[in-house]
């Protein structure tokens, strides 16, 4: 049997009897924090600039958030049961052998980097605040939706979707301190599964100020400290279980503050 039909009928099969929620080992993290400190510039904005909703309805998303400011979204989705698949351990028995495919943590790289994911997993560490962004590689959004659609079936998508536009997933998983720097591309959500990811956004007219080839960490390292409160960001830390709406072509950069495991819904 072929490895790539072999390890998708061992998932079907895994999660037909598969409790929905992870074991004892695995509660809270998932496996996913690892030993040794983060780089100290590593931690939560003082205060939260994005409003967080409970209890958004629909009519409310599209009239004061659908294209004219982020939202962070709670509770409007159960997704216990993908998070028990995303611990550490499930997915390196399943996808270990799998050839993923890297990017770079600079704004306008289109350089891809072929890995085993059990390599990339275990090379996991803290992000090392020198290194540029053409030597930082990130697992994210260049996903196989062949050998990973067993697993993304059992992701429940915010409930929100926006007129003429079709979702699209992107699964990642990435190190403390690591980051995607500036960019901007059509709206979407951004769901974090484990750990906690710390998001920097600014409206379509406001260009931040940043070089595309340091990462995330050297700008709030370098560059933050000197803005004045009116250049700063809008920004908020994202928990594990919320969900970050962000509108078409505002720019953002984020940065893990610790190993996490994240999806995002395009809306496109």
């Amino acid at each position: 049997m072929a490895p790539r039909v072999h390890n998708l009928l061992l998932l079907v099969l895994w999660t037909q009897v598969a409790p929905a929620r992870p074991g004892p080992k695995e509660e809270g993290d998932g496996g996913w924090r690892r030993r040794g400190a983060a780089p100290a510039a590593v931690a939560e904005e003082e205060r939260c600039t994005v409003e967080r909703r409970a209890d958004l309805s629909y009519a409310e998303f599209v009239q004061h958030y659908a294209f004219s400011r982020p939202v962070i979204l709670q509770g409007l989705t159960n997704n216990s049961r993908f998070r028990a698949l995303c611990s550490r351990k499930r997915l390196l028995a399943l996808f270990g052998d799998n050839v993923i495919r890297l990017s770079t943590a600079n704004t306008y790289s289109y350089q891809k980097v072929d890995l085993p994911f059990q390599e990339y997993v275990e090379q996991l560490h803290p992000q090392d605040p020198t290194s540029l962004g053409n030597d930082t590689l990130y697992f994210f959004g260049d996903n196989n939706f062949t050998e990973w659609a067993s697993l993304f079936q059992h992701y429940i998508p915010p409930p929100f979707g926006l007129l003429g536009t079709t979702p699209a997933y992107s699964f990642g998983i990435a190190g403390a301190g690591s980051g995607v720097p500036f960019h901007w591309h059509g709206p979407g959500f951004s769901e974090v599964i484990y750990g906690r990811k710390r998001w920097f956004l600014y409206p379509p007219e406001k260009t931040p100020e940043f070089h595309p080839n340091k990462t995330t960490l050297a700008w709030l390292q370098d560059t933050y400290p000197a803005l004045t409160p009116s250049a700063r960001p809008l920004e908020c830390t994202i928990q594990a279980g919320e969900v970050l709406y962000f509108p078409d072509r505002w720019w953002h950069a984020t940065l893990n503050l610790e190993t996490s495991v994240f999806i995002s819904t395009f809306l496109s």
